[in-house]
């Protein structure tokens, strides 16, 4: 009993060891790896891919030998009679029938056929149709990476401004309680009037409003975090990133000059492959029309009797065997196949109008991330200038409101002015964040 117990006892040991050693904090890099691997679009992209793989060989299986056995068994309850002519019986009248039975109640087949095609138009495009197919979906997969990635990166932004917003928001209501309450006493000892203190608590009550819907966001962009990392929603995660580092981390001008190929661009590939896609359903189309070659052989065996005793040493079967080949001739459809090849002949080339629209939606796309990222890198450093003069401002104007200077009302309006400033300076680094991730989108960086 003592070894079982100190046994169950490591093993608890072992397992909350592990438990601590299980990674729970992220850097923005680290959580998209981690969600590259996890996320549940990411694993059923990549099972697509193996899906695509099987669905290659299982097109080209079909145009490779087939076997197929078959049996069979009868058990003929009421037999067929045919009447012969009697004149064939010695001594049979003539004009009458006699009643004959010509085989056994009973019988079984087996029979095993091999079939091979020989010529067929439309295996051929069906092979090639797997190949663009498997293509495809590693385009598609390597689109699903990039929509990971750039959700990561929004979820990740925005715990990061939640968290910051929730310090802000903390330090901005020490400030205003003690200013509530210093102004306060001021009202109690006769110096000052009702209307200032009611200003104070106005604003307090706003800012603290503000607070318990940040605390709540807080929660609510981590659990996006780890549904987008493909961990379960209540996850303790933490982030090992701040939000002001991240920001002048992402702030690189280089990439604007980055040499942009229009090939690397997942869209475009994903263009190109409709393209292939309707090229081959146009093949398809004209490989109707063209006389297909398939060659097959078979054996088997027969037993009949009027019993079951097919499996006995005495039981007698008959074999046989058949090598045969079939061709079929499309002669006339009225028309079908044609109409048919038209439709796939308009549908290419509405894939190429797609493909230049494309191009150029993407150059486009190039051209509008570059002046966002700029923007947003712009609008960043102006703002963490405009958050330094809110500050200074505001600071002036608590001590003009404490000499008696400045009215209740204008120290508000100087807080408002600051909370504002600080809610625009968070929310430009994380469109510095992201702004820099769709650009890496667009070029496939």
């Amino acid at each position: 009993m003592k070894t079982i117990f100190l046994t169950f006892l490591s093993l608890i040991y072992m397992s909350i060891s592990f438990a601590q050693e299980v990674p729970n904090s992220y850097s923005l890099e680290e959580a998209i790896t981690f969600a590259l691997e996890n996320n549940y679009s990411a694993i059923n992209a990549e099972r697509d891919i193996k899906d695509a793989q099987k669905q290659k060989w299982e097109t080209i299986a079909a145009g490779l030998p087939q076997v197929n056995g078959s049996v069979s068994y009868q058990n003929q309850l009421k037999q067929p009679i045919t009447l012969l002519p009697a004149e064939l019986i010695p001594g049979g009248e003539a004009g009458t029938f006699v009643p004959v039975v010509f085989s056994e109640p009973q019988s079984m087949t087996a029979t095993a056929t091999l079939t091979q095609k020989i010529f067929d138009g439309s295996y051929i495009v069906g092979v090639q149709a797997a190949k663009t197919f498997i293509n495809y979906s590693a385009n598609n997969q390597e689109k699903t990476a990039l929509e990971v990635k750039k959700a990561t990166v929004e979820a990740y932004g925005n715990v990061l401004l939640a968290k910051e917003s929730v310090e802000i928001l903390r330090k901005n209501i020490a400030t205003l309680d003690k200013n509530l309450f210093e102004t306060r006493k001021i009202f109690e000892n006769g110096l000052g009037d009702e209307e200032s203190v009611e200003q104070l608590q106005i604003t307090l009550s706003s800012v603290e409003n503000q607070l318990k819907n940040a605390i709540r966001l807080q929660g609510i962009t981590l659990q996006m975090l780890n549904l987008t990392m493909g961990l379960p929603f209540d996850s303790p995660t933490t982030l090992s990133e701040n939000l002001d580092a991240l920001a002048q981390k992402q702030t690189d001008l280089s990439i604007v000059g980055y040499e942009f190929d229009l090939n690397n661009n997942v869209d475009y590939k994903m263009a190109l492959n409709l393209n292939e896609q309707r090229s081959l359903e146009l093949k398809l189309q004209k490989s109707m029309a063209l006389p297909t070659l398939n060659a097959f052989i078979n054996y088997g065996s027969s037993a009949y009797n009027s019993r079951f005793n097919f499996f006995s040493s005495d039981s007698q079967w008959f074999d046989s065997s058949i090598l045969g080949v079939e061709l079929n001739i499309p002669i006339f459809s009225s028309l079908k196949r044609s109409a048919s090849t038209q439709r796939a002949r308009i549908a290419l080339d509405k894939a190429k109008t797609q493909l230049t629209e494309a191009e150029q939606q993407i150059r486009l796309q190039l051209q509008k991330a570059k002046s966002d990222y700029i923007l947003a890198i712009e609008e960043y450093d102006t703002n963490k200038e405009n958050l330094g003069l809110a500050e200074r401002i505001e600071k002036k104007n608590q001590i003009k409101y404490k000499e008696g200077i400045a009215s209740s009302f204008e120290l508000r309006q100087a807080q408002m002015q600051l909370y504002d400033a600080q809610n625009t300076y968070l929310q430009s680094m994380v469109n510095v964040i992201n702004s820099k991730t769709e650009l890496e989108t667009v070029l496939n960086n």
